[in-house]
This record gives C-alpha cells, sequence and structure tokens, in this order.
C-alpha cells in the first residue's frame, strides 16, 4: 500500500487543527493509502523578530481602548498564571490523547535544518494543508509547508490558506519560488486564489476544509460528552479573539429571552469547559441549541451539525483576515448567518439548511475528484 505524508501545522491546543488533520488523514486514507503526518518542528529562524519589536509592530495599528484590554488581559493572566497553566497543560494532554488516538504522526521530527535525506523516498506523496499552513506568521521562514524537500511530482496541497490577503513584498519571491513548483494545488479560500494567481498566473481551485469530507454520524463517533455538559439547553460561544462588549450585550439578550445557560468554550476562567478537547467540542456543538462565534471551525461544526449559529468578526483583525468564513458562508448560501445580517428578532434560531445538503455532495465530490487525480488513484 502506498503511503501519504501529511504537512500541516502541527499544536496541541486548538480544536480546528486537530479535526482538519484527522479529517484530512481520513479523506485519503478512503482513497485507499496509508497516511501518517509529519511532525514539523521548524522553530523562528535566528533572524526572525519574536521580542520586543514585533510586540510593538502587533499593537502599533490597533486603538487606545484594545491596547489597554490587553494590558489588562495580560495582567489577570500574570494573577491567575498557576492556575491557567494548571489549565493549559491538562487541556494539552487531552490534544495530545485525542492526537495519539485519531492521528498517525511520525515518531521522527523535521524541521528547515533537520530534514533526513531519504525523506523523499519514504512516501508516494506529500499533502500540504489544510489549516492555515502557508500564514506568513506561522512558518518562520521556512519552506517546508511548501514540500521543497520532496520530489516535485510529489508535492500536493490540499485547501491550505494564506490567512492574509496579500503576501508581504518582502517575501513575495520566497512564496512564488516555493509555490511555482507544487504540481497540484489547491486553496481553500478566494482570496487563496487570488494570492496564487497573482504570484504564479496559475488557477487554483478552491476546496472546502477536509473537515466537511465526513458525514455527521462520522464526526459523532469520535465525540464524547463532557463531565460538566449542562442537562439544560444551552447557548455556546467560541470566540478566539475574546469577546467584546459589544457581542456580550447581544448573547445576553438571547441567553435571557429564551432562559438558556452559557458556555463559554473557549475562556480559560471556565476551567472545566476549558480542560475539554475535540471531541467534547464536536459534542458541545452537536447538544447546543445556538452556538455564537468568531471561528472559522465553529461555523463548519455548526453546519455539519444543522445547529443555528451566528458567526461574528474577530475585533481586533483585519477585515481580510475574515476571508475563509466569507467564502464558506458565500459557498453555502449562509451569509445571512453573519452577525452583521441577523434580524435579531426573527433570524435568531431561524435557520433553513435543505439547501445546503446539494451543494455540500457536490463540494465533497470536487474535492474527492481532485485527490484522485493527484494522487493518481485508479480506486474508485
Amino acid at each position: 500500500m502506498r503511503k501519504i505524508g501529511i504537512v500541516t501545522l502541527n499544536g496541541y491546543y486548538n480544536y480546528g487543527n486537530r479535526l482538519q488533520n484527522y479529517a484530512l488523514q481520513t479523506a485519503i486514507e478512503s482513497l485507499g493509502y496509508e497516511v501518517e503526518t509529519l511532525i514539523n518542528d521548524n522553530k523562528p529562524l535566528p533572524n526572525t523578530d519574536n521580542g520586543l519589536t514585533s510586540k510593538l509592530k502587533k499593537i502599533k495599528n490597533k486603538s487606545i481602548k484594545e491596547i489597554i484590554k490587553r494590558i489588562q488581559d495580560e495582567t489577570r493572566n500574570i494573577y491567575y498564571n498557576k492556575e491557567n497553566n494548571e489549565s493549559d497543560s491538562i487541556r494539552t494532554k487531552i490534544f495530545k490523547d485525542f492526537t495519539n488516538n485519531h492521528i498517525r504522526e511520525t515518531n521522527f521530527k523535521i524541521a528547515e535544518n533537520n530534514i533526513p535525506s531519504n525523506l523523499s523516498d519514504k512516501y508516494s506523496y506529500f499533502v500540504t494543508g489544510s489549516d492555515q499552513v502557508w500564514n506568513p506568521d506561522y512558518i518562520y521562514g521556512s519552506s517546508i509547508n511548501f514540500l521543497s524537500f520532496a520530489d516535485k511530482n510529489k508535492r500536493i496541497s490540499y485547501a491550505p490558506s494564506f490567512g492574509v490577503s496579500a503576501i508581504p513584498e518582502d517575501i513575495k519571491e520566497k512564496y512564488k519560488e516555493w509555490i511555482k513548483d507544487i504540481e497540484h494545488i489547491s486553496v481553500r479560500e478566494d482570496d487563496g486564489a487570488k494570492i496564487i494567481r497573482e504570484l504564479t498566473g496559475r488557477e487554483a481551485p478552491v476546496l472546502v476544509d477536509p473537515t466537511l469530507l465526513l458525514s455527521k454520524e462520522k464526526w459523532l463517533s469520535i465525540s464524547k460528552e463532557a463531565s460538566n455538559k449542562p442537562k439544560e439547553k444551552y447557548l455556546l460561544t467560541y470566540f478566539l479573539g475574546g469577546i467584546p462588549e459589544a457581542y456580550k450585550k447581544q448573547i445576553n439578550k438571547i441567553v435571557k429571552e429564551n432562559d438558556l445557560k452559557v458556555i463559554n468554550l473557549g475562556d480559560i476562567r471556565e476551567k472545566e469547559t476549558y480542560r475539554t478537547g475535540p471531541s467534547e467540542f464536536i459534542d458541545y456543538i452537536n447538544s447546543c441549541s445556538i452556538f455564537c462565534t468568531d471561528s472559522f471551525h465553529g461555523a463548519v461544526f455548526s453546519m455539519i451539525m444543522e445547529k443555528p449559529f451566528i458567526i461574528f468578526e474577530r475585533e481586533g483583525l483585519p477585515s481580510t483576515m475574515f476571508s475563509r468564513i466569507n467564502t464558506l458562508l458565500g459557498k453555502f448560501n449562509l451569509e445571512n448567518r453573519k452577525a452583521e445580517n441577523i434580524r435579531w428578532e426573527d433570524d435568531v434560531f431561524r435557520i433553513d439548511y435543505s439547501h445546503v445538503p446539494s451543494i455540500l455532495e457536490r463540494e465533497i465530490s470536487k474535492a474527492l475528484d481532485y485527490l484522485k487525480a493527484s494522487l493518481k488513484s485508479d480506486i474508485e
């Protein structure tokens, strides 16, 4: 059996990252391949700016209000440092347990200056994706996520995200060089296709995130009920950028008017809820009455579980960072689930999924056809 190596963002803290890794592995396995994920241990290069200058850059364009909030958050984090560290440690172990149970990772690590000489010979193909594997802030100046270590005819990208709408001028030439040698290339959002076109002149298909390739039943088969999941009806939140006050008011209004409990999935202050993994994430969404989030994969799993959801734009990020969510909602005609499009008196719980299955079936077929062609699979 031929073996495929996945290159993605390795980490034990982000729900979407672990679930997309599992989904891509499962989808490729369904085509008859053995699959494992390479552990990318790349670190910032020596000349990468990770000190004070980098921190100043991050706050340069923020408002006084945002800077004050950041200082308050940092102060609070220092105060609760011991308990937070314990929560992070427990949560990381849960994420590692999920990975050990559901994702096959290599027993070796690769890095920019540590690529086994025979690595390319060990695999029939390498697939980079999904997630933000091409985000300039995540790759630390390394070409590993562009599969530069592999033979050119073995390089495939499946729905990678750039996480930005434009590549910084100082690294455009590097990106152009890295991308041009990927034989089979696809992306996850429309802005990504535009970047590929501008850099190389190539047309890259926009494919759905791999999590959408698996059925609801498949996801529920690896779900797990959290020990503190409420028996009563609840509103679930998962905000990667924190919940701004304006959003809290809207959420609290829904809670009060519908007599719901609130579960804040990403808030470290809610200790028991925070100390849960990807399996619980699936179950939390499947069991909630409504889901409020600024997360791409939050939107994805709301769709899979056919739950009412509201997407809020993440505060402090450029609107261009919303591209992957805009592409997702546009593809499935669900733009009305964005907070700014919600009619708060009428639409909060009212969501029509009747048109989604036919679109999803078409998108899954498109994605699997791409993988089959790229992997030169003769399995139907």
